[in-house]
């Protein structure tokens, strides 16, 4: 355990001497010598040195006592830098190689040279340039030079002691190189400072205004000037302040104010600085336009324009056109014009100033409504009892139209914007004082309108009644309030018109048609018109007779009585009437079957029509003579071998009969002489059936067709002298 320690000790020992033997064999660089140390500029030292065999680079060192500065270069000469200006330096120089680096060379003192200026250059006129700068340390004096920076025409040198410096006799807006730097006790210049400054230009001369009337705004022209980069115009007055900035030679400003005088300079300006033209230009502008305008209508028909003075102004013109186009103006030298005008105009009203700069711009144009015209041609076309439509022409300047119709205390209006009124409302058979006020917004009413007088046509009549006469006339009574009316009742119905006129109170009208509804109204009509119809009063006249009257026997006990449609009729009463007895029918039919008639009687016939109000139309009467009654006992005798006698008991009311055989051989037919009560049959076949009816002959030769019938069997016995058979009765066909 003891012999590991040891062994590394032993190890460690032989290494170290090794490394010396190494060290031993390899020798530093030698040490350089300084040839000269000096300083061109302020804040380095140049070192310049023999060259050090073996030497791969150098190390250069400044001391000041403060502060130490190193530098690595690679041969001679080398520079520190990173000093102080005006700075006395102890410097010193190693070599360096591979093997490492040498001692120090001896030292060398140097002080490093003074600082560059810091320059302050201006151009406080165009032909000059003033160089300021602060004091340099260690510096004794300085030296300033200028000359054009494009390298013409001659240079310009000063020294001086002071801390400023000015160049005069320069070129107006010129670029200049200016160049200074400082020196010591022992006359070494200092670093220099570099630096280029414009002389500032000439002022522009030249200047001429031109002003634009319309626009407000002048346009300002000069003659360029050398160096300067822009221009700038100023206007000045004694409430504002205008200007324009350009790099050309004109200018516009704008925004002028009207009636104002002006004073114009042009200023020329680069980097260095400006001028200002010497003298300024004036410029007055157009005055403003005319204010405090009023205007008045004194009398009708005369318009007075006035306003207020105005700067700068030498005389004013007054334009007046109206809305139809025409225009009139005046010119004046005072604040006042007169002009006609004329009812329902627009005038537009607008004042110009003058002066020698022209005419001022448009201020406010004023306008002026004179009262609308009044309607001339008033004209009623319709006229009624409670209302009047009147119409006009349109007039000038009227928005709106004002209608009046007085009537003492009560007043009716309507306003409207066409050339018409229909006032309502009003009382009839009145006379209203009526009037039409034109109106416009701006002027209201012109009250100086016209009036005239218009009555209502006439109040309706009341029908109090109407009323027939035996006559058949109509009497039509009716009640009214009018002066001096004349009335008209008209009647009119399905069957026409009919009418009686009268000034008082009734009238009669006749030869009105049956069976008619009318409707009964009545006018009033005077001279202002005719009043509105009174309320209707129905009137209906009595049905009209049937034009034809039959009556037919049916049996010997009805008889059937028939006639037209009666006009206006709804219902029908038929009666039959004798000295034996009334029969009597009501109906809605136009016929009527009547019983219990009595044959081989007179009767006489009545109808009358009846309307759906009841009104009744006795017609005509006519008689009528019932038929003769039937025969009775109707018997067949045989005489002969072919022959028939017919026998019967003759009935009451009849002269003449007829007889009829129906049998399947033929119809045989007898007719006894007047005053018989049986007829012969000669020649009739036996063996057959026949139906015998035995009937009354009317006056008018018609035979009656309702008697009975009987039948009998006529038989062939072989005898000439046949039994007759009766075989029944068989009704009337």
């Amino acid at each position: 355990m003891s012999g590991g320690p040891k062994k590394c000790l032993s190890l460690i020992g032989f290494s170290l001497i090794c490394l010396k033997m190494i060290a031993s064999a390899k020798k530093a660089p030698e040490i350089p010598t300084i040839d000269q140390a000096y300083s061109k500029l302020s804040n380095s030292i140049t070192v310049e040195w023999g060259t050090v065999p073996g030497a791969t680079s150098y190390l250069l060192m400044a001391e000041d006592g403060d502060t130490v500065i190193e530098t690595m270069v690679a041969r001679s000469p080398g520079t520190v830098s990173g000093l102080k200006a005006a700075t006395l330096y102890q410097v010193t120089v190693r070599s360096v190689s591979a093997t490492g680096r040498s001692q120090a060379s001896p030292p060398k003192q140097a002080n490093t040279v003074l600082a560059a200026p810091i320059l302050e250059v201006s151009s406080p006129s165009p032909d000059s340039i003033l160089v300021q700068w602060e004091a340099v340390y260690m510096a004794v004096g300085f030296s300033v030079s200028i000359m054009q920076a494009n390298g013409l025409g001659r240079m310009w040198k000063e020294n001086t002691t002071n801390t400023s410096l000015t160049f005069t006799s320069l070129d107006a807006g010129t670029l200049y190189t200016i160049k200074a730097y400082a020196w010591n006790a022992n006359g070494t210049p200092g670093d220099d400072s570099t630096c280029d400054q414009r002389t500032s230009p000439r002022a522009p001369a030249n200047i001429q205004v031109f002003f634009d009337i319309g626009a407000l705004k002048a346009s300002v022209s000069w003659a360029l000037t050398e160096g300067a980069f822009n221009y700038t115009v100023m206007a000045f007055s004694d409430s504002s302040e205008l200007s324009c900035n350009t790099t050309s030679s004109s200018c516009t400003i704008s925004s002028l104010q009207c009636g104002t005088e002006y004073l114009i300079s042009v200023l020329a300006s680069n980097d260095a600085g400006s001028s200002k033209s010497a003298s300024t230009v004036t410029l007055k502008t157009v005055a403003c336009a005319p204010g405090r305008v009023t205007i008045q209508e004194d009398p009708p028909g005369h318009l007075s324009v006035a306003w207020s003075s105005v700067a700068l102004s030498d005389y004013y013109v007054a334009f007046v056109k109206s809305d139809d186009g025409l225009e009139v103006h005046c010119n004046t030298s005072f604040t006042q014009c007169n002009f006609l005008s004329e009812c329902g105009f627009t005038y537009f009203i607008s004042i110009f100033a003058f002066n020698k700069a022209g005419q001022s711009p448009l201020g406010d144009v004023f306008n002026y409504t004179t009262a609308p015209c009044c309607p001339s041609d008033i004209n009623p076309v319709l006229v009624s009892s409670d209302r009047v439509e009147i119409v006009w022409s349109p007039v000038r300047g009227a928005e709106l139209y004002e209608t009046k119709a007085v009537d003492g205390l009560n007043v009716v209006e309507c306003n409207d914007t066409a050339p018409a009124c229909t006032l309502s409302a009003l009382e009839c058979d009145t006379t209203y004082n009526i009037t039409v006020y034109s109106f416009s917004e701006v002027r209201g009413s012109n009250m100086s309108c016209t009036s005239q007088f218009v009555t209502t046509a006439p109040c309706s009549p009341e029908i109090k009644n109407v009323s027939k006469d035996a006559f058949s006339m109509v009497n039509v009574h009716w009640r009214s309030t009018n002066d001096d009316a004349t009335y008209t009742v008209t009647a009119q119905g399905d069957k026409g018109l009919y009418r009686c006129s009268s000034t008082g109170e009734s009238c009669a009208m006749g030869s009105l048609p049956c069976g008619s509804v009318f409707s009964v109204t009545a006018v009033a009509e005077t001279q202002a018109g005719q009043s509105l119809p009174s309320y209707s009063v129905p009137l209906e006249t009595v049905p009209c007779c049937p034009m034809g009257l039959t009556v037919t026997q049916v049996t010997q006990s009805v008889i059937n009585v028939s006639w037209t449609v009666g006009t206006g009729a709804q219902t029908y009463v038929t009666v039959l009437e004798s000295r034996t007895g009334v029969s009597k029918c009501h109906t809605q039919q136009n016929h009527c079957l009547l019983g219990c008639i009595t044959c081989g009687v007179n009767y006489t016939v009545s109808l009358k029509a009846v309307s759906a109000t009841g009104s009744t139309a006795d017609c005509t009467y006519r008689s009528y003579s019932s038929s003769a009654c039937c025969p009775l006992g109707v018997k067949l005798y045989r005489l002969g071998p072919n022959g028939i006698r017919i026998y019967w008991q003759a009935s009451r009311g009849s002269a003449n009969y007829s007889t009829d055989l129906y049998g399947s051989k033929g119809i045989f037919t007898c007719a006894p002489r007047p005053g018989l009560s049986f007829c012969d049959v000669a020649e009739i076949p036996c063996g057959d059936v026949y139906t015998v009816m035995v009937s009354p002959v009317a006056e008018t030769g018609l035979t009656v067709t309702f008697c009975p019938k009987k039948i009998y069997s006529v038989t062939c016995s072989g005898s000439t002298l046949g039994m007759v058979i009766y075989r029944g009765k068989r009704n009337a066909e």
